[in-house]
């Protein structure tokens, strides 16, 4: 009789697994908007309903076109990943809590949760679109532009002026700062003395203290 009990409730058990395995999968994919950029584009080639899904840190994105995307974490810091094809990826701060920004090696793709497509940056509606997205990664930051080149004693005011607030430096001659209103974030390069480059950058940690 024992050994009959036993065996009832392992076939219980495993029926119970079998319908709750499906659900806990599901609950971790939502319903999304995608708008799809090709690098260095300021307007969408796309914008259409996607599938987001999330587990154990790995990212999975389903384009209505049947494109996927598949993102395995890497490294220590989170947001880095190598997606299918085994090519970085990050995903970038900038939506707050409207959505995510996946940068890949050809393309960026917005994630917004809002399903209806309104008040969203698809590029295809009006002009506007360049001034509400987020800034390609590597792009040297228009307002800054004028100092590359100069020495950095003498422009870290200048900079403070325009809007930014210094956050950090780090060990490699790169100060990381947040751009004024719109808090991207950037980083200036000093070498020698001078600024080298002051370009946004995209990593999800480089800004934070």
């Amino acid at each position: 009789m024992a050994i009959k009990s036993s065996n009832s409730f392992l076939a219980v058990a495993l029926a119970i697994a079998s319908v709750s395995f499906p659900v806990s999968v599901k609950a971790d994919t939502v319903n999304a908007r995608c708008d799809v950029y090709p690098k260095g584009q300021d307007r969408a080639t796309s914008s259409a309903p996607c599938s987001f899904s999330q587990r154990q840190g790995a990212v999975s994105i389903q384009l209505k076109n049947g494109r996927s995307y598949d993102l395995r974490p890497v490294g220590n810091q989170p947001g880095n990943y190598r997606d299918q094809n085994g090519r970085a990826a990050y995903r970038q701060a900038g939506l707050g809590d409207k959505g995510q920004i996946y940068r890949f090696a050809t393309e960026s793709i917005y994630v917004y949760w809002n399903t209806s497509g309104n008040g969203q940056n698809s590029g295809n509606t009006n002009g506007n679109t360049a001034a509400r997205r987020q800034p390609e990664v590597g792009t040297t930051v228009p307002r800054l532009r004028d100092l590359v080149g100069a020495r950095a004693g003498q422009a870290e005011n200048t900079v403070k002026e325009r809007g930014y607030r210094w956050v950090k430096n780090d060990n490699s001659g790169y100060g990381y700062w947040l751009e004024g209103k719109t808090n991207y974030c950037v980083t200036i390069k000093t070498d020698q003395g001078r600024y080298q480059s002051i370009i946004y950058t995209g990593g999800p940690v480089d800004c934070q203290n």
